[in-house]
This record gives C-alpha cells, structure tokens and sequence, in this order.
C-alpha cells in the first residue's frame, strides 16, 4: 500500500510540474505531500501548504501547525499518530511586485486535485477525516456529491459521507490558522478538539 501511495504522489507530482510549465500562478514545483500512518484512527485534511510547509516539504509545519500541535496536545491525540495531509498539495500563491501571499485555492485547482484526494483517502483508509477549514470540507462534499456545507453549521460533529462506495466519518473543525486572526474562535476550536479526542479515545466509531 505504501508503494501505491508514492506512484498517486509522484503522479500528482508530475502533473502539477506540468502545469507550472504552463505558466500557472502557484508553487507547482514543490509540492507536499501528506505524512504520517497508514490505516489511523485520524487523518487531519487541510487547505494547501504554505510558505513553511512549501520550503520545509511537510504539511502543518509553519505558524497553523503549532496551533494544530497544541490543539492536538490538548485533546490527547499524539501527531506521529494522526495522517496528515491537504487537499490541494501546492501553494496557492499571488505574486505582486514585491511580495509573494497565500491565497485560497481556486475552484479548478480544488476540483483537479480531487482525483488524487481520493485515491488517497482510499489508501490511506482512516477512521475519521477531519477536514480543518472551508476548503477541505468542501473537496469531500465534491467527492460525495453532497451541496456544500457551511462550516458555521456542521463544526464539531461527526458526518457520514460516502465517496465512490467508501464509507467516511468526517468532523468538520476550523482551521488552526483561524485564531491568529480571530481569538474568539479559539474556544469554539478546543472545544471541538476535545470532543473529537474523546470520540476516538472512546472507540466510538462505526463504519
């Protein structure tokens, strides 16, 4: 299964080479891939790499990724443990004169990295996905063919989806890079944590 896992990446990774010769805005060349298990109780699903994590070549590494590292810490759920991954494997980047920000990924880039989110999710066959943001939990209503859900609505709980025949317990929580710009959702983002690190401690999961 391992060996699966490298060719769906070293494809991906060829095409997103592609498109940077295509002259696409992004770091098409450097792209992350996830880390950690195969077969875990726990795959975290991200947005897109950025700065960091594109230098580094590992998900959740930069500023998000301590927050995610305290927020799991809090929860009891140890990283080495956890699959963790993204579901647009480049950055998404605007270039200006000086300066070089992230930005969200755009619905085509979303919807071409799909193919490869799920062959992943296929082989890396986690208990719960829990998606960390907008974007993600939108790619997996994509691959369900469910109408997107607002985040707002659905954090903290556990859904079920189905992804081409393959059962999926998903627990919508925002993203760790979200309290650096608005503290009032740190409460709302342990709170959620917590209870998804009770959930998996407490082998409350059925597929």
């Amino acid at each position: 299964m391992e060996e699966k896992l490298s060719a769906l990446y070293a494809a991906e990774r060829a095409r997103l080479h592609a498109a940077a010769a295509r002259g696409r805005t992004g770091e098409y060349e450097a792209p992350v891939f996830g880390e950690g298990p195969l077969h875990p109780r726990l795959m975290l699903l991200g947005e897109a790499p950025g700065a960091e994590e594109t230098r580094l070549g590992r998900p959740f590494v930069g500023k998000a990724g301590k927050n995610l590292n305290m927020l799991l810490a809090l929860a009891g759920i140890t990283r080495t443990c956890v699959y963790v991954t993204n579901a647009v494997k480049f950055r998404p980047t605007n270039v200006k004169a000086r300066s070089i920000s992230n930005r969200p990924p755009s619905p085509a880039e979303l919807a071409e990295g799909l193919p490869t989110l799920k062959d992943e999710l296929r082989l890396v066959n986690p208990s719960v996905v829990a998606t960390l943001g907008n974007t993600p939990l939108k790619a997996l209503c994509l691959l369900g063919g469910r109408e997107p859900l607002p985040i707002g609505s659905v954090h903290g709980r556990m859904l079920k989806f189905m992804i081409d025949g393959m059962p999926l317990c998903v627990f919508p929580l925002y993203h760790p890079a979200s309290v650096i710009y608005n503290r009032s959702l740190l409460p709302l983002l342990e709170e959620d944590v917590t209870c998804l690190g009770s959930i998996l401690n407490l082998s409350l999961i059925h597929i």
